[in-house]
């Protein structure tokens, strides 16, 4: 049976939905939680396939965004970390109208590297999707691991994220390809280029699996929207710098309302 798991908490006049990335679940937005709780009603959310939600296999990312927009508020701020930005980015394309804001943290519009566009090199998601097959666990680790490379607190962020995974069963192999397929083959950025809604883009600036070249290539592309890169994070910038990563949403929102 398809399941999506969603906990709504916190209060006040403003919804804020939390998608995860590659490989994780819900679980890993518990070190801000009780920041934001107390300014927005949060909705948590573990994508088709991953953490709680079960039942599901491989999906496009048009099929993970319809899955998940059918359950979720009537308008909030959306933000995706990583490939959870490639979620959010698609809904605020499906559906502008349930989004009263688009924040993508670490996340690229084009995560495969071209021949003029930095990104992680095809080869290393096909070595990844080839692992996944020989040594599952030992593969979401080491992504895991990359994640956090740089950072000052690198060896308890890489424990905070490993944590949350092993907290809750495994996705299975059929689903993780299937992300990792989303992340080798989606391509955003002409589209998102028309979107008329408030954006802001958060980026750490060690950060080896989105590199902070795409951002100025990005600030031109995309005019309308709003970047900003946290100096000493990598690509969980709400894991090493969780008083800055909240202070970035709330004067987002200190804008919308």
């Amino acid at each position: 049976m398809k399941n999506i798991w969603w906990q709504t908490k916190g209060e006040g006049n403003c919804h804020l939905v939390l998608l995860h990335g590659w490989g994780l679940n819900a679980q890993v937005w518990d070190c801000i939680t009780p920041q934001l709780s107390s300014h927005f009603i949060l909705h948590l959310v573990d994508l088709p396939g991953y953490g709680r939600s079960e039942g599901f296999g491989a999906l496009t990312l048009a099929e993970m965004t319809e899955q998940v927009l059918a359950h979720a508020p009537q308008q909030a701020i959306w933000l995706g970390w990583s490939m959870g930005g490639l979620v959010a980015s698609q809904l605020a394309l499906q559906a502008p109208e349930r989004v009263s804001a688009l924040v993508t943290v670490a996340s690229s519009p084009c995560f495969s590297a071209q021949e003029t566009w930095p990104g992680i090199k095809p080869e290393i998601l096909a070595g990844f999707q080839h692992q996944l097959s020989e040594d599952f666990q030992r593969t979401v680790e080491r992504f895991l691991a990359l994640q956090t490379l740089g950072t000052e607190t690198a060896r308890q962020d890489a424990r905070l994220l490993k944590n949350s995974v092993l907290s809750l069963d495994m996705p299975s192999t059929e689903v993780l390809n299937g992300g990792l397929e989303i992340l080798k083959t989606v391509d955003l950025r002409e589209e998102l280029g028309a979107l008329a809604m408030p954006f802001l883009r958060l980026y750490g600036h060690l950060d080896g699996l989105v590199p902070r070249k795409i951002v100025p290539l990005l600030d031109e592309m995309w005019p309308q929207s709003e970047s900003v890169i946290f100096p000493k994070a990598a690509h969980a910038p709400f894991v090493s710098h969780p008083a800055q990563f909240c202070e970035a949403l709330l004067a987002l929102k200190a804008r919308l309302v």
